[in-house]
């Protein structure tokens, strides 16, 4: 027999072991294992930029469409091209673009996801977690951690944008999802104003206060207090040639991420500073909170422009260059990588 006929024969015998096993819900790991235990990381998401100045009108045009009731939520999702279909940016998070009118209230209602969201516009309107309101102003991050009761008011004569941020995929892939609503459209506000914020915001804490969750307490974290604290680590700091300057949002009870799942990060790359390339295996979303400059993920290049979002798939280079002082928020998956002890990350050769 010549070795073409051998290998017919092979191929054949082959293909009739798999069917049998395939009837016994059973497959050859050897056919398989080279995609499952790859070299390094291996991802479908794609860098891709979202311009504000495109989804703007989109967004609103929606509310014209829409109301805030009928949707539940007014959001537009942005879908990374890599994953369609899928409601998701990265293969563990979702974000999306909110709206909320003036007059309008985005009922109660609460749900296993953990979420934040980062303001984009609008000065004054309100959400309501966990009993205490908080107003919203541009920068600000707020927290909704998982399973608490969260709503939203626009007493405003203006519309409030915010930037959502969501562990949808993380939850969905754990199969651990639930969600409730409430006969309440608005819940009742049970704490004083500022009240966290005047108990865990100043860096102090009561001195029998004592970790009781892995979220924080802090739920918003105002932007100017975090953009003066930038401000003053541009003269009090050495710059990171691969960050300029990257500080996360801190739990105040324990030092940690605010949430388990999502780690949300602040960046000031100062004026004509290009970082140095750098990767890590957190796929992240960044949204431009002030300033202008280039994004150039892996072989793209993105124009970044106030209120742009874009995404840096997992372990895919990035730098940045910035025009004026440019201001990144940022969200990943970083917090569950570094619990699982998988996040690595690597730093190019400075210039």
């Amino acid at each position: 027999m010549d070795s073409s006929a051998s290998l017919r024969k092979n191929a054949d015998e082959f293909a009739r072991y798999y069917a049998r096993l395939a009837q016994k819900n059973m497959a050859p790991l050897w056919e398989v294992m080279r995609n499952f235990v790859t070299p390094e990381p291996v991802s479908p998401v794609v860098p891709t930029h979202w311009r504000y100045a495109e989804v703007r009108p989109l967004l609103f045009e929606s509310a014209a469409m829409i109301s805030a009731e009928q949707a539940e939520r007014r959001v537009l999702v942005l879908e990374n091209p890599g994953l369609p279909n899928q409601s998701s940016i990265t293969h563990s998070l979702y974000a999306g673009i909110q709206l909320v009118m003036p007059g309008e209230v985005a009922a109660q209602h609460r749900h296993s996801q953990a979420a934040l969201r980062f303001i984009l516009e609008g000065n004054g309107a309100t959400t309501t977690v966990d009993g205490e309101r908080f107003e919203m102003y541009p920068g600000d991050l707020v927290l909704t951690p998982s399973w608490q009761w969260h709503d939203h008011q626009n007493e405003t004569k203006e519309a409030i944008v915010w930037l959502d941020g969501l562990d949808i995929a993380l939850v969905r892939l754990l199969d651990a999802g639930f969600s409730q609503n409430s006969n309440q459209k608005e819940q009742e506000v049970t704490r004083t104003k500022e009240s966290s914020q005047t108990r865990y915001g100043a860096n102090l804490l009561p001195i029998d206060d004592a970790p009781s969750s892995l979220n924080s307490p802090l739920m918003r974290y105002p932007y100017d207090q975090t953009r003066a604290t930038l401000e003053r680590m541009k003269t009090a700091a050495a710059l990171d040639p691969h960050h300029g300057i990257r500080m996360r949002y801190a739990h105040p009870r324990t030092g940690d991420w605010v949430m388990p799942t999502i780690g949300p990060a602040i960046q000031l790359i100062p004026k004509g500073l290009n970082t140095a390339p750098y990767r890590a295996t957190d796929g992240a979303v960044f949204a431009v909170a002030e300033g202008r400059g280039t994004a150039i993920i892996g072989e793209e290049s993105f124009a970044l422009a106030p209120k742009d979002v874009v995404v840096c798939p997992p372990w895919v280079w990035r730098k940045f260059r910035a025009e004026g002082d440019l201001v990144l928020f940022t969200f990943s998956d970083r917090p569950v990588q570094e619990k699982l002890g998988l996040w690595r990350e690597e730093r190019g050769a400075t210039q």
